[in-house]
């Protein structure tokens, strides 16, 4: 399903076309995601438990950075529908290796499909995004943000009342009632949010302001993937050892430094190399808070729910990043209108909502041409504040985030949990 909508999404005639490939192109990397959680946490125990989550971590960590260092040359030297067909040989190296090696583990029943909590459940989380990106484009007071927003917290609240009176549920609520899962889906949501979303608005303060070349902007990435990669890969060797509460907040905290040590450079230092020690240390917690946030989610409930609580933990992440991008784009935009308006620049609401939109260059093609260098140089320095600003707002979730996980995750998980068996709490309280 994910090759053909990646053939389908490079071969596409049109934006709407591409939209619903990449809709197609979601759910079958969905359901390869929460797969992979229950294969692991099924086939592994103990050490190589560890190991198993160790280098699944470091390729995930890395490849969130990955993408845009390929993406580069793939865009400026062949086209953007390469950053999709690339996929096809992928996939068909996988699809051969699952077929060679992957075996089904002996299962009970077949389960239904909770459909009408996974239509309540997207259709919230799409107006909330929704509501954000409107709020972030035209403000708060936009006629559009509310009714999405109001929407979407009213799906969502349905969605919890639904989820306890069907038998087979999308997410069963008693595996909420345990203290370590849920302090692993709130650590996975603010991990993503505080880690990866800065890579977007920083691409586009390097490519539309800085002129720098896709292939540049995404090289600055790599100090982030290589030290994800290097401490995930590093670290399963010895996780299985180590308190995973410790791990996930520390990972979390060093998240949020990197954020705040971006911030303080790109103040002082308005320009792409100041982004690179930042991006290290971000790399560090990512690299460090990875492994042990999924194995510890699919460890704290029973091995029956490993599945569901993988696919909980990676939708968590994935929802921390769509909230992310439409949150902290308003961040963005504000810091960017705040130094436009102190510079007197006319029509500053617009002309931050360009900047955040990838659009300096036609605002400075649209003014005046005596006056295009005095507006150049506002939208450089309005562009660096919201980039400032955004990495501060970042790293102050972050900070909160690892607050949250060394309190609710304080506790190593008890081993025959750890083991994949039922957790006494959760087999105690389900009806």
């Amino acid at each position: 399903m994910f090759a053909l909508a990646s053939l389908a999404c490079g071969l596409a005639p049109d934006p709407a076309a591409l939209i619903g490939a990449r809709v197609v192109q979601g759910a079958g990397g969905a359901a390869m995601i929460a797969t992979t959680f229950a294969l692991l946490n099924g086939s592994y125990t103990g050490r190589d438990r560890g190991t198993a989550y160790g280098m699944w971590g470091a390729v995930s960590g890395a490849s969130s950075a990955v993408g845009p260092l390929l993406g580069g040359p793939l865009t400026e030297g062949l086209s953007w529908r390469w950053i999709f067909l690339v996929n096809l040989p992928v996939s068909a190296v996988a699809i051969v290796m699952s077929a060679l090696v992957l075996r089904d583990a002996p299962t009970g029943r077949a389960r239904r499909v909770d459909v009408p909590g996974v239509v309540l459940f997207s259709s919230a989380i799409g107006l909330l995004t929704y509501g954000m990106i409107r709020a972030g484009e035209y403000g708060w007071g936009a006629p559009t943000c509310w009714p999405a927003l109001c929407g979407g917290a009213a799906l969502l609240i349905a969605f919890a009342i639904a989820e306890t009176r069907v038998a087979e549920p999308l997410l069963d609520p008693v595996l909420l009632r345990n203290r370590v899962f849920g302090g692993v889906l709130i650590a996975a949501l603010l991990l993503n949010f505080a880690a990866y979303v800065s890579l977007t608005y920083t691409s586009i303060w390097m490519q539309s302001v800085l002129r720098l070349s896709p292939v540049t902007a995404g090289l600055v990435a790599l100090p982030m993937s290589g030290a994800a990669f290097a401490v995930s890969a590093s670290l399963g060797r010895v996780m299985h050892r180590l308190r995973p509460g410790r791990l996930i907040g520390g990972g979390i905290l060093l998240i949020g430094a990197g954020d705040l040590l971006g911030f303080a450079l790109v103040r002082a230092w308005p320009s792409w190399p100041a982004l690179l020690p930042g991006f290290f240390v971000l790399g560090l917690g990512v690299g460090l808070a990875t492994p042990p946030m999924s194995s510890t989610g699919t460890a704290a409930v029973p091995a029956g729910r490993g599945g569901m609580a993988g696919g909980a933990v990676y939708t968590a992440r994935q929802v921390g990043y769509a909230f992310g991008i439409a949150l902290l784009g308003s961040v963005f935009t504000a810091g960017a209108h705040h130094t436009l308006t102190g510079r007197h620049v006319e029509s500053s609401g617009a002309v931050a909502h360009a900047i955040a939109g990838a659009r300096s260059a036609d605002v400075l093609r649209s003014a005046p041409a005596g006056s295009r260098h005095v507006l150049g140089e506002a939208v450089h320095a309005a562009a660096a504040n919201g980039i400032a600003v955004l990495l501060l707002v970042a790293g102050l979730v972050g900070v909160a985030a690892a607050l949250s996980s060394f309190v609710l995750l304080r506790e190593r998980p008890a081993a025959e949990t750890a083991a994949g068996a039922p957790d006494p709490e959760l087999v105690r309280d389900r009806p």
